[in-house]
């Protein structure tokens, strides 16, 4: 019997219809659309702007799409696996309400937190599922309402962020096809350096955190960016190293959208041209969760059965990891 594997057989994604472009910016903060163009990549970025919907209609419209475009009954997933850093609300968790809404009324769902790494660490996770023979169909939904906890006042944070969602669903393969090898990373030094300092158990919400705008993310850009250049390149490199993989073998680099600059340097670090790299930074700005999945989204016409695919992100924590998946079908 072939060995199972996890292999993505749909995707599925949604942004919001509001357009926050590098002008309106300008009109906000002290800022200008030249110098987060030049630094960042970023020339817009999708806002949901009704205060009445979280992250939870990102996700539901994402997976909506997923289930119509594949024509996949929610009834036969298995499992849904929610990752995003801005939840509905603390304890309830949003995945087993988005299973609820989609009709995945047969599965289990939770919740998987590890910032702009949490997409990637939940492949690693419904791959697990999927291996072990016992699931048939794991939905991975992405999604976040960056502008949820962004301070629009701080121009180091509001530049970067967006809204947004996206979906894969995994299924059992044994031709060899979908998640081969992964290299997944964390180091919690790194927590004080990209975080919101209130809100959870060691600094619970009160007049005051409001007050100092600690709800907020705060990010330490350059040590970010330093720490983020130098890891998400180096496991690029180690996953094609250990599956003997060069630049020419390379079908594709899916890497989270965060900063041009990151991205360009994983790239390089892999010997890979600009047209085998996902981009679209320029239009969504950084959706943390939903970066990866929404790569495939706007990419999936272009892939072809047995491409060979390596993911990457860095994220807050910190986490960071790649992965490499050979694509198991064409659009």
């Amino acid at each position: 019997m072939s060995k199972i594997t996890a292999a993505i057989t749909a995707v599925g994604g949604y942004v919001p219809d509001y357009i926050l472009s590098n002008q309106i910016l300008e009109t906000m903060v002290d800022t200008n659309d030249e110098w987060i163009t030049a630094r960042t990549g970023i020339k817009e970025r999708r806002i949901l702007k009704d205060k009445d919907k979280g992250t939870s209609y990102l996700a539901i419209q994402a997976a909506e799409d997923l289930l119509k475009k594949s024509n996949t009954n929610p009834k036969e997933i298995d499992l849904v696996i929610m990752a995003t850093a801005t939840p509905d609300m603390p304890v309830a968790a949003t995945g087993v309400y988005v299973a609820s809404k989609i009709g995945a009324v047969n599965a289990f769902s939770f919740d998987l937190v590890a910032a702009c790494s949490s997409f990637l660490y939940g492949m690693s996770t419904a791959a697990r599922y999927i291996e072990s023979g016992k699931y048939k169909k794991v939905l991975l939904i992405g999604a976040d309402k960056m502008s949820s906890i962004i301070d629009y006042e701080d121009r180091t944070t509001c530049i970067i962020f967006g809204d947004g969602g996206g979906a894969v669903l995994f299924e059992p393969n044994e031709e060899g096809l979908g998640l081969l090898d992964e290299h997944l990373r964390s180091d919690g030094e790194g927590r004080a350096h990209l975080k919101i300092d209130a809100g959870g158990s060691l600094l619970p919400a009160s007049i005051e955190t409001v007050t100092n705008k600690q709800h907020y993310v705060f990010q330490d850009g350059k040590t970010v960016f330093k720490f983020a250049v130098s890891n998400m390149a180096d496991v690029c490199a180690k996953v094609m190293e250990k599956n003997n993989l060069v630049g020419n073998d390379v079908n594709w680099l899916v890497p989270h959208q965060a900063n041009k600059r990151i991205i360009d340097a994983a790239a390089n670090r892999m010997g890979l041209p600009d047209e085998k790299v996902m981009l679209n930074i320029h239009k969504y700005g950084n959706t943390t969760s939903a970066t990866l999945p929404l790569c495939l989204y706007d990419y999936e016409k272009q892939l072809k059965k047995g491409d060979n695919l390596i993911f990457a992100a860095f994220g807050g924590g910190f986490t960071w990891g790649a992965i490499y998946i050979k694509w198991a079908y064409n659009s």
